[in-house]
């Protein structure tokens, strides 16, 4: 039971963390706003062949440690499901094996300047996958192997068609999602919630997903793996000199989104719940994508803890309507984690741009074309079968006798 004395220190500890982001503000602090004015523009078509390799080669490193999210991260926070473990991990395994080549493969035959032979080609194929992965949490503990398997094919060139609309297409010219809050972080969710829709009638009388401590211990071990490593996400892909500013900003948003987490946690539940610290920690991360380069330190931290306070609401209370209003289970939260925040970074970004009818014509775009997408492909999934052993490894693995 909440004590007025704890309500009041939460609350005190949230103004303190206001006051800290306020306090990056360059309006407010000389030195942020000197460090800001600093930043001089690189020529990156002036550079010569040796100078262009070591940019490539600082690249690759980006694009490993988003690799190690990926695999470590993304696939460690799905094991918090008891009894699914090998399952979570080796779908995570195949999705990323599967999107990669299908997106690289894929966009080399589409009209365009695109190289697939270039380190760049790989980041956007490491995007598509990730995105995938977020689609794959709602599905989480409810599909077959094989079913994985033709959701990674059908996801990703949904994902490209998406990818197009938006950056691509010209109708949403000056868009701005620079880390991908929209086109990856909120697509992949809403493709997701897609997929699922109207399913639980079908998983009546099935097993229930079941939790325990080991397992919650190793989803925080991948959600700490996913926190370490997503200022190279975000970094990966702007212009080199914005890649200090875009690592700080996001780890501003990230501990804006982790306190805001604690403090909401506390507040709504009375005591932190293990599931808001691994998932709703780090939808600064997500909201932060659309603006990681072009916002400054204190508005990072700010949109870091409106996330963290949205997502930990998404998880306490508004997930359970939500999941009756589409009647389908979102097993993962992704729409508290990546839709929800998706949505909201890229509804900062009009600050930003000033664009209103840009911006929110390419989050509506993206949530119809996800829901649309998805259930058509959750359609097709349905044609491989049901699942039997709703949350369990026993349908495809030889498992050890205890």
């Amino acid at each position: 039971m909440k004590t007025n004395k704890s309500v009041g220190l939460m609350i005190v500890f949230l103004l303190i963390t206001v006051a800290m982001a306020v306090a990056f503000f360059p309006a407010v602090n000389h030195n942020v706003a000197e460090g800001m004015s600093s930043i001089t523009a690189i020529d990156l078509e002036s550079l010569d062949g040796v100078t262009q390799t070591i940019f490539d080669s600082i690249t690759y490193a980006k694009s490993i440690h988003i690799l190690a999210m990926l695999l470590l991260g993304f696939g460690f926070l799905m094991t918090f499901l008891r009894g699914h473990e090998f399952t979570s991990l080796t779908a995570t395994f195949l999705a990323v094996s599967i999107s990669i080549p299908v997106y690289m493969l894929v966009k080399s035959f589409l009209p365009g300047e695109y190289e697939v032979m270039h380190i760049g080609g790989f980041l956007f194929a490491e995007f598509a996958a990730a995105s995938l992965l977020i689609c794959m949490g709602a599905v989480l503990g409810r599909l077959q192997m094989n079913q994985y398997f033709v959701l990674g094919i059908l996801f990703t060139i949904a994902y490209i068609f998406n990818e197009w609309l938006l950056l691509e297409s010209g109708i949403f010219t000056g868009f701005l999602d620079t880390g991908g809050s929209v086109a990856i972080h909120a697509f992949g969710a809403y493709f997701g919630l897609g997929v699922i829709a109207t399913t639980d009638k079908k998983f009546d009388g099935k097993p229930a997903p079941q939790v325990n401590k080991i397992s919650n211990e190793f989803c925080l071990l991948g959600s700490m793996v996913l926190w370490v490593f997503w200022p190279s996400f975000t970094s990966s892909v702007v212009s080199p000199e914005l890649g200090y500013s875009t690592v700080l900003n996001t780890i501003l948003a990230l501990c804006g989104s982790t306190i805001a987490t604690f403090i909401f946690s506390r507040l709504i539940r009375g005591k932190v719940e293990i599931e808001d610290i691994a998932n709703a920690a780090l939808a600064g991360g997500v909201a932060i994508g659309s603006t990681c380069s072009t916002a400054n330190p204190g508005f990072a931290m700010v949109i870091g803890i409106c996330a963290g306070v949205l997502s930990t609401l998404g998880f306490a209370v508004i997930a359970p309507k939500v999941c009756k209003l589409i009647r389908g289970t979102d097993t993962c939260g992704v729409h508290n984690l990546h839709g929800m925040p998706g949505l909201l970074g890229g509804l900062f970004a009009i600050a930003v741009t000033g664009n209103v009818g840009v911006q929110l014509g390419a989050i509506v775009a993206t949530v119809v074309v996800g829901l649309v997408l998805g259930r058509i492909c959750g359609a097709i999934l349905g044609l491989f079968g049901t699942k039997e052993d709703t949350y369990g490894d026993e349908d495809d693995f030889i498992l050890e006798e205890e």
